[in-house]
């Protein structure tokens, strides 16, 4: 089990693998979220460490390094995110989901947070 928890940009990184797959480093270079400019050197080195660390598995396509999150999304999300309910908004599930829909998001993730929801209801 790993201590230590992903910084943001490796959250980042992880997010990339989740939504992509096994990605080389210029492919999650090409589609980091946040948009900023960084050298292939930095996403290279932070990725090296996330597999020292154990956040990521490496194997060879060709001569390219191909790498994969070793958790889930769910393994790695589920804690931050009740850290954050916790920490910033007191402990309180639907004050995230009020500052989550005071965002700029579309009809269709408006209409997909609904359907959530009803799943989520029906669950409990």
């Amino acid at each position: 089990m790993k201590t230590a928890k992903p910084s943001d940009l490796q959250r980042q990184i992880l997010s990339v693998l989740w939504e992509k797959g096994p990605s080389t480093v210029r492919e999650v270079l090409k589609i980091m979220p946040d948009g900023k400019e960084r050298a292939y050197t930095t996403i290279l080195s932070v990725m090296q460490v996330m597999e020292k660390k154990g956040f990521l598995s490496r194997s060879k396509r060709g001569t390219a390094h191909v790498y994969k999150p070793t958790d889930t999304q769910e393994q790695i999300v589920t804690p931050y995110l009740k850290g954050v309910v916790a920490n910033i908004f007191g402990g309180k599930p639907a004050v995230l989901v009020e500052a989550l829909l005071k965002l700029d998001i579309s009809k269709e993730e408006i209409k997909e947070i609904s359907e959530l929801l009803a799943t989520a209801g029906k669950k409990k």
